[in-house]
C-alpha cells in the first residue's frame, strides 16, 4: 500500500520501494515512531510543495574524501542512502569517506544508514539535525533539536553493533506516537509550554524536550549541530522548520554520513571478531537481580525484527486506517482495515 501511494505520487517504481523500504524496516525494528505512521505528514508535505520529487541530490562541493550534497528538499530516506553510498565508496579509496547534506528532510531511523555501513564491512556514522526542541540547561527556550546519532560496527556473528539514538531522553516521534495512542508519557520526557514537566503529550508537543543526561545530552546536540548544518554549509537551530507545521515550508533539515574502511586501520576479519567477543563479553556479564538477559545496542531492536516474522509489519489500526484512507483520496480503493491488523512488508 505504502509503496503504491508513493507511485501515485509521480515517484519512481525504485524510488517509491526505497522509501517504503524505509519506513516499514523502521515498523519492524519496533521503532514506529520513524516507520509508515510519517506516510500522511510525507504525503502533506509533497503536496504542498515542501518535499520536492527529485530523487537524487546534486553533488556542490567534493574534494578527496569529503563531498557536500545538495538534496534539493527530496525525500531524506532517497538521499541518505545516496550519500552513505557515496561515503562508503570513498572510504574504499581513500580509507575515509564524509558527506554532508544539505537543505534535507527526515530521513527516518538513522540505524538504516550505519546498517548498511556494517553490511558492507564499513564502521558507519549517521547524524541529522532537528528544529529547536530543547532548552540549554537552565534555559527556558528551544534553542537546539533533539539531533540524532547513530554508529554502527560490523560483527563476525552477525549481530552488528547498532547504536541509534536522539539525544533528548526521548525522540518527538515517540511523544507523537503516545499522542496518537492516547497514552501518557514520562515526567523525564519533555516539559509543557511553560518549562514544567509533564506526562500529556499534547502538552509535550507544545512545550520543550528533555536532552538525555542533562547538560552531557545537550551538549552534544549542540556539536551535533555543528557536524551536520554549520560544517556542510546547511541550516542549523531555528533555521530548521518543524515537521508537523507549515507543510508549505521545507524542513532544511542537513545530515551528515562518515564511513571508515576497517581495512585501513586494522585487519578486517580481526576487528569483527573483536567486536564479537566485545558484545558476547556484555551479554555473558553478570546481571542483576531479576535481570533475564544483557543486550548489545541495536540488538532489541534486531530481536523484534526476527520475531516479528517473515515479511509481516504490525501497525496500530488508527495508522492503517489513516493509510487506506489516503490510498483511496489518491484514487486507489483500498479494503476495509480490520481491527487487529497485520500486513505484508510492503504495506
Amino acid at each position: 500500500m505504502v509503496e503504491r501511494i508513493f507511485g501515485s505520487l509521480g515517484y519512481s517504481p525504485a524510488s517509491a520501494a526505497s522509501v517504503t523500504d524505509s519506513l516499514v524496516e523502521a515498523d519492524l525494528r519496533g521503532v514506529r515512531s520513524h516507520g509508515t505512521m510519517r506516510v500522511p505528514m510525507y504525503v502533506e508535505r509533497i503536496r504542498a510543495g515542501s518535499v520536492s520529487q527529485y530523487e537524487r541530490a546534486e553533488v556542490v562541493r567534493e574534494q578527496g574524501a569529503v563531498c557536500v550534497l545538495d538534496a534539493r528538499h527530496a525525500l531524506g530516506s532517497l538521499t541518505s542512502d545516496q550519500a552513505m553510498a557515496l561515503a562508503m565508496e570513498k572510504a574504499g579509496t581513500f580509507g575515509v569517506g564524509a558527506v554532508s547534506v544539505r537543505h534535507g528532510f527526515h530521513f527516518g531511523a538513522a540505524s538504516r544508514y550505519v546498517l548498511q555501513a556494517a553490511n558492507a564491512g564499513y564502521v558507519g556514522i549517521a547524524a541529522a539535525n532537528t528544529r529547536p526542541l530543547m532548552a540549554a540547561i537552565g534555559g527556558a527556550e528551544a534553542v537546539v533539536g533533539n539531533n540524532p546519532l547513530a554508529i554502527g560496527a560490523p560483527s563476525a556473528d552477525g549481530l552488528h553493533l547498532v547504536l541509534d539514538m536522539a539525544l533528548s531522553e526521548a525522540a518527538f516521534g515517540k511523544i507523537k506516537s503516545a499522542e496518537q495512542n492516547g497514552t501518557r508519557i514520562p515526567e523525564s520526557w519533555a516539559t509543557g509550554p511553560d518549562g514544567s514537566s509533564t506526562t500529556d503529550p499534547a502538552e509535550a508537543i507544545r512545550g520543550l524536550l528533555l536532552p538525555m543526561g542533562g547538560p552531557k545530552g545537550f551538549g552534544l546536540a549542540m556539536m551535533v549541530d555543528v557536524l551536520t548544518g554549520i560544517l556542510g554549509g546547511g541550516t542549523w537551530g531555528g533555521g530548521v522548520q518543524g515537521l508537523y507545521t507549515g507543510p508549505e515550508k521545507p524542513n532544511d533539515c542537513s545530515h551528515f554520513f562518515l564511513a571508515l574502511n576497517i581495512g585501513a586501520f586494522t585487519d578486517p576479519d580481526e576487528f569483527r571478531h573483536q567486536v564479537a567477543t566485545m558484545a558476547d563479553r556484555v551479554r555473558t556479564s553478570r546481571r542483576a537481580p531479576g535481570v533475564n538477559a544483557l543486550f548489545t545496542p541495536g540488538e532489541p531492536e534486531l530481536n523484534t525484527r526476527e520475531s516479528a516474522g517473515e515479511g509481516k509489519v504490525f501497525i496500530d489500526a488508527a495508522v492503517a486506517e489513516e493509510l487506506v484512507n489516503l490510498e483511496r483520496s489518491l484514487g486507489s480503493p483500498s479494503p476495509k482495515v480490520p481491527e487487529s491488523i497485520a500486513s505484508p512488508g510492503g504495506f
